[in-house]
């Protein structure tokens, strides 16, 4: 149970760009496609999981002093291994991503979570939370990407979904079209949290008033 809520926390209740609204470099600049917010979001998580790891499992043994050069030395090694990889396998990719790919040392998500997190807990557990993070950011850089292509270009993952007598919206591809986007989708998300916590919320006020009638009657 623990683990689940480790994986699902990122996801939802702490999602990196929704909720904690970080890592927004990244969220604004590659978003413009969907192929680049999943290639951005997997290398992300990759690097995430990894150095997040090797910290948990170096904790007991980290002098406090030092732990920072530590960290960034833990994430660098990992974002130097997706970024050779990208550039042997997904070369079209890394020649687009390249500059922000390098910038994941500085990741505010990933900093967040290695001194939050991997560093307090074991390792079992900082995997698991890091995986939902890693997730999370994946997701919301899908679902800008994905409003942001389709309305931008009438495309998703470069297929055509939109009708030949579409007028795709040029802003939507440019950097304001980030923002607004960004912006539109945070709000959006905030109105479903407040709704599921009202409902909560009255699902626990019947059961109280449910108990009280039974505890009268009786």
């Amino acid at each position: 149970m623990g683990y689940l809520v480790d994986l699902t926390r990122g996801l939802w209740r702490e999602n990196p760009t929704f909720r904690m609204v970080v890592g927004l470099c990244p969220t604004l600049a590659v978003t413009n496609a969907v192929a680049n917010g999943i290639a951005m979001g997997l290398a992300t998580t990759f690097v995430l999981i990894g150095s997040c790891v090797i910290i948990s499992a170096l904790r007991k043994i980290t002098p406090d002093k030092i732990r920072m050069p530590i960290f960034v030395i833990s994430i660098a090694t990992f974002t130097t291994i997706v970024s050779m990889l990208m550039n042997a396998y997904f070369l079209s990719l890394y020649n687009v991503l390249k500059l922000y790919i390098s910038l994941i040392v500085v990741n505010c998500i990933i900093m967040a979570r290695a001194e939050g997190f991997a560093s307090k807990n074991p390792v079992i557990n900082t995997f698991f939370d890091s995986l939902g993070m890693g997730l999370g950011f994946t997701f919301a850089l899908v679902i800008i990407s994905g409003v942001r292509e389709v309305l931008g270009n009438g495309t998703f993952l470069g297929i055509q979904v939109m009708p030949a007598t579409f007028q795709p919206v040029l802003l939507m591809v440019l950097p304001p079209g980030a923002f607004l986007t960004l912006g539109l989708v945070i709000g959006f998300f905030n109105m479903i949290t407040e709704l599921l916590a009202k409902r909560r919320e009255a699902k626990e006020r019947g059961t109280i008033d449910a108990d009280k009638s039974a505890a009268n009657i009786g």
